[in-house]
Order: structure tokens, then C-alpha cells, then sequence
């Protein structure tokens, strides 16, 4: 065990071999020990959810805390629930997109975001030195059944959507939810929208039977072909704990990140009268294009949500997000958030008419994407090195190297969690993506070996 246990999106590994039973309860007093105070909890569909949340919440009360468990929800439900209750936290157990026999365990801080990094490395240090707090009998926490999240998250979702618009709209959308949290939220809200709903995978089973909970296309063949079948206006599709949601056009075509992230981001600028989007350095350049086109400013940060989200409140920005689906709308919360970008994409539809129209008027771009076995020792060598071999290009060291170029850009990323390198590039053509990439590669591979 080294002495970092938090990832990018919580602390996460294969049941009963990485995530244990004593791992959980560990963290959980150490999550209680920083906490205090109350903290909300909620799990997703998986089989061990049970288990993890009962462990979590036993290391919670054994630190004082008083545990008010949502039961299953998606991950934004329990953000929004802690911001509006003003909470010491929360935790979710969740492994997100991750197959069935993982899960994972997720701190949100008192204002609803992901937890900082800083405060993971303290609950962290309380973990690996094992200063938990330990209450008297008498002074032990609590567990009690909360309820009323989903309808009061709804009910914010819904006071920052036109619902005059979307109601009049007479929509119809085919909906996915993967056997995932969203089956707790997301029939609710198409109801309330007056959206005509189809549901795929809507019971909560944690073998993911349907298919695999990560939204990527070669999983979402039965969404796209109902689409087809029904005529529908829309599909959508939520990953497991749903604080992402992926689209199919009215064409069944499916609809990367970018995508969504680009029109949505159009819309609110338009919507605010211009305004700054916060996005990372890896989002396609047209999403810059449609906000430019809007007389709105882009923001490019480091790779990850959170970042993404405390940019955001930095600068006082109109929207943000990332080209994985999880979208931020900081009115209504300050985190990644499936249902709000549900309610929004339906409302861009019902006024500017049919999703496939807006999509091919996107700036067309293509990406490709590799990676690069390298030793984690020689990682920060290797792109000081990289940095030094384009110096007569325009290079962006904010997350990781990213070569900018007439038409598009390469991205060099290192792995946080592999011992390799991430490696995107984006042109007007794929040959061209490709190109950059051969290019790249071969230039990192020469400066790995040396």
C-alpha cells in the first residue's frame, strides 16, 4: 500500500481484493475524523454496495458523525443534498464506470463539490497513521434514513430549465440508464418534462446486465437502434452513478462528448450574453468555436472535474465541462451533473430544433488517441525534454504538453495511475490526427529511450 489512496475520482478497487471490508470502515473513520458533524451518504446499483456503505458508515459513526443515508441515488443527488442542508460532507459509493466487480468510495466537501485534493491528502494522513477518532459510548453517531433527495434535486434541476418550452414541445427521448443509479431520477424528471420516455436497462441491477455502465458507443448499440425504431428526438444515456450523460441524435448517431459539451456551452453563453467557459486542455477546439461564435471566452485547465469546477467559481464562469459527458451549470450546482444536462439538452432542442441540425453544425474536427508505455520515473524528464524539442512551437504545459498547430494540436498527458502516456491529437482531417500522432509518438519514444 503506498500512502495515496485517492484517484481522480475517489478511492476505488476490485471488491474483496483492492476494496475490502477493514479498507472501508478504515477510510470511513478517517472521512468521520476530518468531517465531524453530519455527513450524508449514497450508494449506486453495485452488487457490494450494501457492504462498502454499511462499512463507510460504521467508521463514520464510530468518529461521532451523524449518517444520513440517501439509500440509491446518482452522485449529483448527494451534492446537491449536502450543499442545500448544509452538511459537513458526504460520501458516495460508487466505482462509476468501472466494471461490476468494482466499487469505490467518494468524498464530497461541505459546498457540494468533489473534495479538493489538499483535504483528501489529510483524510489520507489520518488513514495511513491511523489517528482516527474513537467516541465514547455515549458520544457515537447515529444512522438515519433521509429522505426527499431526489424530488428537492429534481426540483432545482427543473427551476433552471424552460419548463414552458420543453412541456410544449411534445419531445419524445429514448433513455438509458445503464442498470445504474439513474433509474432513481432520471423516468421521474422526463415525466415532470412531459418528454415521452423509452427506458432501456431502467431497473437497478449491479451485474450491469444491459451492457457495461461506461457510456461509449460500443455499448449503447440497443439505445441507438430504438432511436432508429421510434423516430425518437433523442437518446440518452447515463453512466453508472449518472453525474455524466452521453446523446444520440434523432439520426441514431452517437454523439461524443464534444459534442454535447460544444452545443450546450454555445447555449449558456448565448443564454448569459457572453461569459467565460472553463474546460480542460484535452476538449476539442470546436467547443472554443461555438463559444467564440457566441462572443463568449474559453478557460482551459488541467484534466479532471474538480479543477474544472474551482476554475469556475475563480473566475465566475457561465458553464464549464469536460468531453466525457459531465457537464457543469453553476447555478444549479458546482459539479458534473447528468439530470441538469438532460433538462438542458432538452431545452436547446425544443428551441432550435432537431439535435442532428445542431450537430452538423459543429465545426467538424477528428481526434485520435493512443498511448505510449513509460517507466513513472522518467515521466517529468521526458516532458521537460519534450517541452525543449518543440520550443519553436506554441506549447501549453497546464496539463501535461500540448503542441498547438494551425488547424489542431498534440496532447501529451501522463498517466496518474499507469506507468504510460496519454497521447491526442486533433485535426481538421484524421489522416492528419493521426500524422501529429506518429510524429509525437516517435519523437517520445526516442526521449523514453534516451
Amino acid at each position: 500500500m503506498t500512502d495515496r489512496l485517492f484517484g481522480t475520482n475517489g478511492v476505488r478497487g476490485v471488491i474483496n481484493k483492492d476494496m475490502d471490508v477493514q479498507l472501508a470502515m478504515d477510510l470511513g473513520k478517517a472521512i468521520g475524523t476530518f468531517m465531524g458533524g453530519r455527513v450524508a451518504i449514497g450508494n449506486d446499483s453495485r452488487t457490494s454496495a450494501a457492504m462498502i456503505k454499511s462499512a463507510v458508515a460504521a467508521g463514520l459513526m464510530c468518529a461521532g458523525v451523524e449518517v444520513l443515508d440517501l439509500g440509491l441515488v446518482p452522485t449529483p443527488v448527494v451534492q446537491h443534498y449536502v450543499k442545500a442542508n448544509r452538511l459537513s460532507g458526504g460520501v458516495m459509493i460508487t466505482a462509476s464506470h468501472n466494471p461490476p466487480e468494482f466499487n469505490g468510495i467518494k468524498c464530497v466537501d461541505s459546498d457540494g463539490t468533489e473534495m479538493p485534493r489538499h483535504k483528501e491528502e489529510e483524510i489520507e494522513r489520518l488513514y495511513f497513521t491511523r489517528t482516527f477518532r474513537s467516541q465514547d459510548w455515549k458520544a457515537v453517531g447515529r444512522m438515519h434514513q433521509a429522505t426527499g433527495a431526489v424530488p428537492a434535486y429534481l426540483s432545482s434541476v427543473k427551476r433552471f430549465t424552460d419548463l414552458d418550452a420543453v412541456r410544449g414541445a411534445g419531445l419524445t427521448a429514448v433513455l438509458d440508464c445503464a442498470n445504474g443509479a439513474g433509474v432513481a431520477s432520471a423516468p421521474q424528471l422526463l415525466d415532470e418534462l412531459n418528454v415521452r420516455a423509452i427506458t432501456l436497462n431502467g431497473n437497478p441491477l449491479g451485474t450491469f446486465p444491459g451492457h457495461p455502465s461506461e457510456p461509449v458507443e460500443a455499448h449503447l448499440k440497443d439505445l441507438i437502434a430504438m432511436v432508429k425504431e421510434t423516430g425518437a428526438d433523442m437518446g440518452i444515456a447515463h453512466d453508472g452513478d449518472a453525474d455524466r450523460t452521453i446523446f444520440i441524435d434523432d439520426r441514431g448517431r452517437y454523439m461524443y462528448g464534444d459534442k454535447s459539451l460544444a452545443i450546450t456551452a454555445a447555449a449558456m453563453v448565448r443564454e448569459n450574453g457572453g461569459g467565460i467557459v472553463v474546460t480542460p486542455v484535452s476538449s476539442s477546439a470546436c467547443v472554443e468555436d461555438m463559444v467564440r461564435a457566441e462572443g463568449g471566452e474559453v478557460l482551459y485547465t488541467r484534466v479532471g472535474a474538480p479543477v474544472v469546477a474551482r476554475k469556475m467559481i475563480e473566475v465566475g464562469a457561465v458553464f464549464g465541462g469536460e468531453e466525457n459527458g459531465g457537464l457543469i451549470f453553476p447555478k444549479h450546482q458546482y459539479c458534473r451533473d447528468g439530470a441538469m444536462t438532460v433538462a438542458k439538452m432538452l431545452e436547446i432542442v425544443s428551441k432550435q430544433g432537431p439535435l442532428s441540425e445542431l450537430v452538423d453544425a459543429i465545426p467538424q474536427y477528428c481526434q485520435d488517441k493512443r498511448k505510449l508505455e513509460c517507466p513513472d520515473d522518467r515521466k517529468e524528464r521526458v516532458l521537460a525534454a519534450l517541452v525543449e524539442y518543440y520550443c519553436k512551437d506554441s506549447v501549453d504545459t497546464t496539463d501535461g504538453v500540448k503542441i498547438c498547430y494551425s488547424g489542431g494540436w498534440t496532447l501529451v498527458r501522463p498517466s496518474g495511475t499507469e506507468p504510460l502516456f496519454r497521447v491526442y491529437s486533433e485535426a481538421r482531417t484524421l489522416d492528419e490526427a493521426k500524422r501529429r500522432s506518429d510524429e509525437c509518438e516517435k519523437v517520445l519514444s526516442d526521449l523514453i529511450e534516451e
